[in-house]
């Protein structure tokens, strides 16, 4: 390994020094933010939310200090087709019923991930991996259909927020320290007692922690009535539900024509071909997260049909590049990092997936797309961080930046070709656990 040699960094100072440009660069630092300073109008000229095709949606919702996106996302496309069906100007389903279920069962399949390695050293990689992370706020489509398929749905009033389901890093920091002396004690009873005393063990912490949940989100709702007014001005009101009979009257199996499919440009996923990745889920025998690898012209073709139909779309991207939050725009061309400091932050997208460079971190809803000789020029988003935030929490997302960081979509599965159809539904290969396509659940 080579040191950095004092007289190297004298003699690049000096350079430093004689470019002015290096000034009045430091200059603006010392007051102002870098995403500021480099901001560029140069090729952000449309900046206007007009539209070829948008969906007329329901009002933002807010996921707070928690990273529940991927639950806001999917809750949202499903109380579209609620309010369509019932009229109804406002409405949000219950995001915290979701993610009670999805913390307790998440807690659950790591338990049983840590009893399947038990035979394992505590450095090897895929225990440490699964050790490391623990359960988090985040998930991928497939859970959140596991989790409504096996526990139903509510409307917010019935089960609403918490301080705690608003706020998660505490509750989430004690599950995860339990989860890991889980670990360590499991190991040493396996070794003294064998693993029935280890499967007494997982029941007794579990239990436990099925109680703070409880306490830090409430009681579950057993019973509830459904009142609501329609866009009319009038009053209903259905009584003796519960979550899954409210999910079968008003969602029925309509969940399970949904499919994911992802643009993973690697050499390690050929396209056209179905993966999942190893030890990422939340229910024991539930539905396998399954992804199915399409070229992006492919993915974006397949979202426009979708929004065409007037059906939303959730989808997964990586939201820590060219955004302006406060303003409600995501553009590849309006920071220009490269002239200020010149370096290179361009990389071919699939050298980015195998360099961590980019993954997946957020989700959110399509809604519209603006259209050129058929092709997206720009893209209506839908975010779920309140509404005093871009336009009333809607955001303008540029054709470029929707290439680039753009990863996920889920569709109805009606619109795959027969070929694409078969390959999903084909053994899906499995990937590494710390693959990036599981990055949106860490």
């Amino acid at each position: 390994m080579e040191e950095i040699k004092l007289e190297t960094l004298k003699k690049d100072l000096d350079e430093y020094k004689k470019d002015s440009k290096n000034a009045v660069l430091r200059h603006a630092l010392s007051a102002t933010p870098l995403s500021q300073v480099v901001a560029s109008q140069d090729e952000v000229k449309d900046i206007n939310f007009n539209f070829d095709i948008e969906i007329k949606t329901l009002s933002a919702a807010n996921q707070k200090a928690s990273g529940r996106c991927w639950i806001f996302a999917a809750t949202n496309v499903l109380r579209e087709i609620i309010a369509k069906k019932l009229n109804l100007k406002e409405f949000e389903l219950s995001q915290s019923y979701i993610a009670f279920y999805d913390r307790l069962e998440k807690t659950n399949y790591t338990m049983e991930a840590i009893i399947e390695l038990i035979d394992k050293d505590y450095d090897d990689r895929t225990l440490s991996f699964i050790v490391s992370n623990g359960i988090s706020d985040g998930g991928q489509w497939d859970m959140f259909v596991n989790i409504v398929n096996k526990y139903g749905l509510c409307p917010k009033h019935v089960y609403p927020e918490t301080n705690t389901s608003s706020a998660t890093r505490d509750t989430n920091s004690l599950i995860n320290f339990s989860l890991r002396k889980f670990a360590s004690d499991a190991k040493s009873l396996y070794e003294t007692k064998g693993i029935e005393a280890v499967r007494k063990l997982k029941r007794t912490v579990l239990k436990k922690i099925y109680f703070l949940l409880v306490s830090a989100y409430g009681l579950p709702p057993e019973k509830f009535n459904f009142e609501y007014t329609d866009a009319e001005g009038k009053y209903h009101i259905v009584n003796g539900l519960n979550p899954l009979s409210f999910k079968e009257k008003y969602i029925g199996d309509r969940l399970n024509d949904f499919v994911s499919i992802i643009n993973a440009p690697t050499k390690d996923k050929p396209f056209n071909k179905s993966y999942t990745v190893k030890y990422l889920g939340n229910v024991v025998n539930g539905k396998i997260v399954t992804h199915l690898n399409v070229e992006m012209d492919r993915l974006k073709e397949l979202v426009i049909k979708q929004l065409k139909d007037g059906q939303i779309v959730w989808f997964g991207s990586d939201v820590g590049f060219y955004g302006d939050r406060e303003g409600g725009i995501w553009d590849d061309r309006m920071f220009d990092y490269e002239s200020a400091t010149g370096l290179a932050f361009k990389m071919d997208k699939g050298e980015s997936l195998d360099y961590r460079a980019s993954a997946m971190n957020h989700a959110m809803c399509i809604t519209g797309v603006a259209l050129k000789n058929g092709k997206a020029t720009k893209w209506k988003i839908e975010n779920s961080w309140g509404t005093d935030r871009a336009v009333a929490g809607y955001y303008r997302m540029s054709a470029s930046w929707f290439d680039r960081f753009t990863y996920q979509a889920v569709v109805d599965k009606k619109y795959l070709s027969e070929e694409e159809l078969k390959a999903y539904n084909a053994k899906p290969i499995e990937l590494k656990p710390w693959d990036p396509m599981g990055s949106l659940a860490d």
